[in-house]
């Protein structure tokens, strides 16, 4: 008696074990060994070296972003040095990194006796192209070793043809008397004088930062030299030498290189040209303290992911890094589809790793990821990895047992339940051949048929003689969407003596 008991309990863990096993966790990673894949749309964020050695997202410096203007960038914060968008290549880089900046992650070092960074521009480059060109900035960031007299910082040179006349032109930007100088050779060739010098007022200190912003402006001539967002020159390069005067455009001639640092020995950070003479945001952003990050932030948001089955998600881990006073957030939205969603639709739902998440659900999940700095912009977070942990509904078993019984012109179904408790119904499938059942004769409907949560049904109109192969499958009661695994194939073939 003792071990019937025993073999009955055993029975019904066993059928309690398996009609539970509807539900699986799962667990969807962005990140870590994976890499930022799926990403949908990204503002403010960069990627940095992460736990181990994965790529991190973390705030982009306050350098490293490019407009529609920006001709040149090089923020130097990688091994590689290139130029952030796309139209000048290098030609011969005698620079070497250093993480001492001022700006993001790096800087370069020039040593003073090699001959710095050469750059070749395309034809979309300020120094790639022939002829009248506008408005434009150049500004970088200095610490020289000794700002000794004669030491180049920027040079180009090349020629012109004037009028029948070949003319030389140079553009530098060099030392003089622990000042910097910058020179403009034939450059502005309507203009009265064929060289043009404006000289920095502020003494250049070694082994301090500063930064040198030049501008030339289309609209009113003026050609401007900054040190530190304060006026050191300025002069009006047009024909009456005053504000309201005829413009004197630059001309350049024949494409030539773009040396950065040719005798220069020092650090150099954040080099950039761009196609505007917006001084007032040039300024501005000085103004504003020399943050490193963005103060308002970043934010990545992933494509919709279609999960396999409908799923609930449960909680969320991420690995993350995160100075004092600087901050990550974390937000997931789901739906059934992912049609027609909007930034705003459907609402998006704040969550915290750690913490049970209630309320979010479906066949797609969308994760977005909120940077912010510190107070002082000194700081960014930065996340490594991000977990998603959902349940995702497993497959309904199939029946167990199924019976084919003939007749005149339809053939009757029958099978057990399905021992799994998450079946909400069934789906019969027929047809002319094994394994393939595409059936379409039956007057109940084509292959499969939805016959709700019963389990038989006979199938009309059924041509007597004919072979048919049958099955049949459980489907999801929380969705029906959800098809489980086909049952055993039955067969059988109507025919009329078999009518009543």
């Amino acid at each position: 008696m003792r071990n019937s008991v025993k073999t009955i309990v055993a029975h019904f863990a066993v059928f309690v074990a398996a009609t539970s096993l509807f539900s699986a966790s799962k667990t969807m990673i962005f990140g870590g060994a994976n890499g930022w894949r799926n990403i949908e749309e990204q503002s403010g964020i960069t990627y940095s070296t992460g736990k181990f050695g994965y790529d991190a997202v973390q705030l982009v410096t306050s350098t490293q972003e490019t407009n529609d203007s920006t001709d040149l960038l090089l923020t130097f914060d990688n091994s590689e040095i290139r130029d952030s968008t796309g139209h000048y290549e290098i030609v011969s880089n005698s620079l070497s990194n250093t993480p001492d900046a001022v700006k993001g992650r790096g800087a370069a070092m020039s040593r003073g006796t090699t001959h710095g960074l050469s750059l070749r521009g395309n034809d979309r480059a300020l120094f790639g192209q022939t002829g009248v060109v506008g408005s434009f900035t150049i500004e970088f960031w200095l610490n020289p070793s000794i700002a000794e007299s004669g030491e180049t910082v920027l040079s180009w040179r090349s020629s012109l043809n004037n009028k029948g006349y070949s003319q030389y032109q140079m553009i530098s930007a060099s030392f003089f008397n622990n000042h910097l100088q910058w020179k403009f050779t034939n450059i502005f060739t309507e203009y009265k004088d064929s060289e043009i010098v404006l000289n920095g007022l502020t003494n250049i200190i070694p082994r301090k930062w500063s930064r040198h912003t030049l501008t030339f402006d289309e609209e009113s001539g003026l050609i401007e030299y900054c040190v530190d967002g304060r006026t050191e020159a300025l002069r009006y390069i047009t024909k009456t030498e005053h504000e309201n005067g005829t413009v004197c455009y630059p001309v350049l001639g024949v494409k030539a290189k773009l040396d950065i640092c040719p005798e220069y020995a020092g650090k150099i950070d954040n080099f950039r040209i761009d196609r505007n003479a917006n001084l007032k945001d040039s300024k501005s952003l000085y103004a504003t303290g020399n943050e490193k990050y963005k103060i308002d932030g970043g934010k990545l948001k992933t494509n919709p992911v279609m999960i396999s089955h409908s799923a609930v998600l449960n909680s969320i881990e991420a690995s993350t890094a995160v100075p004092a006073q600087t901050e990550v957030r974390f937000y997931v939205r789901s739906g059934d589809n992912c049609y027609g969603w909007n930034e705003n639709f459907p609402a998006w739902k704040e969550v915290v790793p750690g913490e049970k998440i209630t309320g979010v659900s479906g066949l797609y999940f969308q994760l977005a990821v909120e940077l912010f700095p510190d107070g002082g912009g000194n700081k960014t977070p930065s996340v490594s990895e991000v977990k998603l942990n959902y349940t995702e509904q497993d497959d309904p078993l199939p029946p167990f047992s199924i019976t084919a019984t003939p007749g005149n012109g339809c053939v009757t179904l029958a099978w057990s339940h399905s021992v799994d408790d998450s079946a909400g119904g069934y789906k019969v499938y027929y047809g002319n051949r094994p394994g393939e059942y595409f059936g379409s004769v039956a007057i109940e409907g084509s292959s499969p048929i939805n016959v709700g949560n019963t389990t038989a049904i006979t199938l009309n109109g059924l041509k007597n003689g004919t072979i048919y192969y049958f099955a049949v499958s459980a489907y999801s009661k929380i969705d029906n969407r959800i098809n489980g695994s086909l049952s055993k194939e039955v067969f059988a073939r109507p025919s009329v003596r078999l009518g009543n």
